[in-house]
């Protein structure tokens, strides 16, 4: 506590230039965040733990990295281009597989986002309903979740007699134009983007909530766990680094719990930040991130071992990994110890959110 006491005063002086910077430097620690996709609300806690200060207070002095399509944050940090990256836990448990190296430290999303959504006029409500119809998915792994949904139901996705299986891009158009039955989409951004939606002659809204049927995977059983944070684990054993984690564990979970009570705020440092997407799509997707974390059954940033389970349970049953992963691929000690802190020197933090509750967002044309 000491320690932590005389870095915040030395920061302050440097601040009103007491200070020569050559000090602070020695005091600060330069780590590199790897997102898993570009800015956008879906990584809002991170920009918060930096804008509100709370890396700072660790003694860390954070670039956050935005990814995109042709940028996978486990060959990032596997190759010292970050200490800390942003994934799903199906494609880090293919990456730990081909030996990467890396490690799961703390688990931020509890529940996943990930659903299959069709028209409500097509009558296809359940998985079981989606036998003899044209369905969209995702590539890259994000096919597993529904290919197991659709084996519970006794239907091959390999067998276009039971599904016909559509490779997906990452919008709606197919949706749209109903060229497919079924599409995937994320509560936080696809589902959206179709409630956002304007026709022609700028009609809006055109669709709403009560158009569609939104399957929930997780509801269904087969959902994986979303997004993490990792670390190589031949970085985390070197001297003093296991420490530096904890620190970006706690200022990271700080900044969630910020964005939990304090969404708007969080919309604005996102756009600060320079995101593509309107503000109207920004402040859906941060009130829908916020459900996928809160409530949560432990404190935040712990891994429910048995979601964990299912996830590697359906990422060996479809061979994105060849054997069970070892027991290396994720640990708990890091984040309960930065829990461990934070819940002594801020005993009336909420880590559980279990009063809170999801806030109604207003849908924007075209999420403007």
């Amino acid at each position: 506590m000491l320690r932590r006491v005389v870095f915040v005063v030395l920061v302050a002086l440097l601040a009103v230039g007491v200070l020569p910077s050559a000090i602070a430097q020695e005091e600060m620690v330069d780590v590199r965040l790897q997102l898993k996709w570009v800015t956008q609300a879906q990584f809002a806690g991170y920009y918060a733990a930096l804008k509100e200060g709370y890396y700072a207070e660790e003694g860390l002095n954070v670039t956050i990295l935005p990814g995109g399509p042709d940028i996978g944050p486990q060959q990032v940090v596997a190759a010292g281009g970050a200490e800390f990256g942003i994934d799903w836990m199906g494609s880090h448990l293919a990456a730990r597989e081909s030996g990467s190296g890396a490690v799961v430290i703390a688990q931020i999303f509890q529940r996943s986002g990930m659903r299959e959504v069709t028209w409500a006029d097509s009558g296809i409500e359940t998985i079981a309903d989606l036998e003899g119809k044209k369905v969209g998915v995702w590539g890259f792994g994000n096919q597993f979740p529904l290919f197991a949904a659709l084996v519970k139901e006794g239907l091959d996705p390999e067998d276009p007699n039971d599904v016909e299986i559509v490779n997906q891009p990452f919008d709606m158009n197919l949706f749209l134009n109903r060229e497919v039955d079924a599409a995937a989409a994320m509560t936080y951004n696809e589902l959206a983007q179709v409630l956002e939606f304007v026709g022609e002659d700028d009609a809006f809204p055109v669709y709403t909530l009560d158009d569609l049927n939104v399957i929930d995977l997780n509801e269904v059983g087969t959902a994986m766990l979303e997004d993490n944070i990792f670390a190589n684990e031949e970085w985390l054993a070197q001297e003093g680094n296991a420490d530096i984690a904890v620190k970006f564990i706690k200022a990271s979970l700080r900044g969630w719990i910020f964005c939990r009570d304090n969404a708007d705020k969080c919309v604005e440092y996102v756009l600060e930040e320079g995101s593509t997407l309107g503000a109207g799509h920004q402040a859906w997707m941060m009130n829908e991130i916020n459900k996928l974390i809160w409530p949560s059954e432990t404190p935040i940033g712990i891994m429910n071992a048995d979601l964990y389970a299912q996830t590697a349970e359906i990422a060996l049953n479809y061979e994105v990994i060849t054997q069970e992963p070892d027991e290396g691929a994720w640990r708990n000690d890091l984040a309960e110890a930065a829990v461990a802190q934070l819940q002594e020197e801020y005993p009336d933090l909420d880590l559980l959110g279990t009063d809170w509750t999801a806030a109604e967002v207003a849908i924007t044309p075209n999420g403007e």
